[in-house]
């Protein structure tokens, strides 16, 4: 009798520890709080709209806030990782966080899935970029988009400001190498960073190199000083932001300073416009009606967009998992892995993923348009 009551117990401590994996546990840092926040809160909201239930598994969310700082956001995926068990880490919001999140990443073995948009998360594919996955388009991807949209309005020579960030030199890294190529001139190299109050001094000197258009690399309302410093000493001439600014507070931050901008987006940013056939349109408008349905009508930013293509991802990915292994094993992280890395035309908010050995982005031109800044409205740039 006694050995039947410990069969049976030992049997119901088995069967508690998998109940207690009975779950897919993702973990998030978020730039919530601090010079991203206008990006990062989107996300964050975003959150709140992925899928409380994948492949028969519940879903739990553990949610931190890395106050834009890189110290803060790696510390949080070594708690996620180490403290809370999570099988999948999404975040952080900018490039500096996510690039400095990686070792962490691959040293657990945990599958990684960045909203930054540095082409240098996720590439090259090494041994420890092997785990990790991003959802927002390369600086290369919208770089080319940029110099194709240049060379068809005959600029011939840019003057550069960027982040003195990760963000700011990967981005001056792709558009010089895809500027050169095609016969455009930086004639300036300045930067600024993301707490700055002035950039009068570098404006002056872009100023002086008098160049056909201005390229301002950074991201969120920060975004919008060398903008509106520009338009204070006179500059009437073009200029392009990245993607990075794609959300309201930006347009809300930089007002009339910023009309007539052009830069390059995901599809999300102007999906009403789109016509109907393209491929991106339908998940994009999907995302947008959920989003807008919880924050009201024109809150919709790219930011969250990025968020919620992981969540997407993860749909796609944790079914095929599954079929190898449970959460909250090693073995189920490194099936997620694989899954995320084999997946095959997966329509997004942003575009379509289609993921390989050597890609862990997975966009292609699907994922990219031109918009311009009108009236403090996105527009399609035909």
């Amino acid at each position: 009798m006694k050995l039947k009551k410990t069969l049976f117990v030992a049997l119901g401590l088995a069967f508690a520890a998998g109940a207690a994996h009975a779950q897919l546990k993702v973990g998030i840092t978020v730039s919530a709080t601090g010079p991203a926040a206008s990006l990062g809160i989107p996300e964050r909201n975003t959150v709140e709209l992925m899928p409380k239930e994948i492949g028969g598994q519940k879903v739990t969310y553990i949610v931190l806030d890395d106050a834009s700082d890189t110290t803060s956001a790696v510390k949080n995926i070594r708690k996620l990782v180490s403290e809370d068990k999570v099988d999948v880490v999404l975040g952080s919001t900018t490039s500096p966080n996510s690039l400095g999140m990686i070792d962490v990443a691959a040293e657990s073995q945990t599958p990684m899935i960045a909203w930054a948009a540095s082409s240098r998360i996720v590439e090259p594919v090494d041994e420890k970029r092997r785990w990790v996955f991003k959802t927002p388009q390369n600086d290369s991807h919208m770089s080319t988009a940029i110099v194709s949209h240049m060379t068809s309005n005959n600029v011939k020579n840019v003057a550069f400001i960027g982040f003195a960030d990760a963000y700011g030199e990967g981005w001056y890294e792709q558009f010089k190498s895809v500027a050169e190529a095609r016969g455009i001139k930086i004639v300036a190299n300045e930067r600024f960073t993301r707490t700055d109050t002035s950039v009068t001094g570098q404006v002056l000197k872009m100023m002086a190199a008098k160049p056909d258009a201005m390229f301002i690399a950074g991201s969120g309302t920060p975004a919008a000083l060398p903008q509106k410093t520009l338009k204070e000493r006179g500059w009437s001439g073009k200029v392009y932001q990245t993607h990075g600014v794609a959300n309201n507070d930006f347009l809300r931050v930089c007002g009339a300073d910023c009309e007539g901008t052009l830069l390059p987006a995901g599809p999300v940013l102007v999906a009403d416009q789109l016509p109907d056939d393209n491929p991106v349109k339908a998940s994009a408008m999907t995302y947008i009606k959920a989003y807008e349905a919880a924050h009201g009508k024109g809150s919709v930013s790219t930011f969250g967009a990025h968020a919620w293509d992981s969540g997407v991802m993860l749909q796609a990915a944790v079914p095929e998992a599954l079929k190898k292994a449970q959460p909250g094993t090693a073995e189920f992280r490194a099936a997620l892995r694989d899954a995320l890395e084999g997946m095959k035309e997966v329509a997004g908010a942003h575009g379509v993923f289609t993921m390989g050995p050597n890609d862990h982005l997975g966009l292609d031109q699907r994922a990219r348009v031109m918009v311009q800044i009108q009236k403090g409205a996105w527009k399609l740039v035909q």
